[in-house]
């Protein structure tokens, strides 16, 4: 079974002061970027319901003809 000596981490009391504080700076610096989240464009979803036209009664019934068949 596998323990934590087996990882293959230097421990930051075995590093010279300059390798610790660089490690520690990486740490804190990949911690402070935050993920990007993917954005939805909101408003060009809005402009294309405002796009569609209305369908009347008699155009559904026709459609739904058409999907019958």
């Amino acid at each position: 079974m596998a323990t934590i000596e087996d990882l293959d981490f230097t421990s930051i009391s075995d590093m010279s002061t300059d390798e610790a504080i660089e490690h520690l700076r990486q740490i804190r610096l990949s911690r402070r970027t935050p993920v990007k989240k993917v954005s939805t464009p909101k408003q060009a979803s809005k402009d294309a319901a405002k796009k569609l036209p209305k369908m009347t009664a008699d155009q559904a019934k026709k459609l739904l003809e058409m999907l019958d068949n």
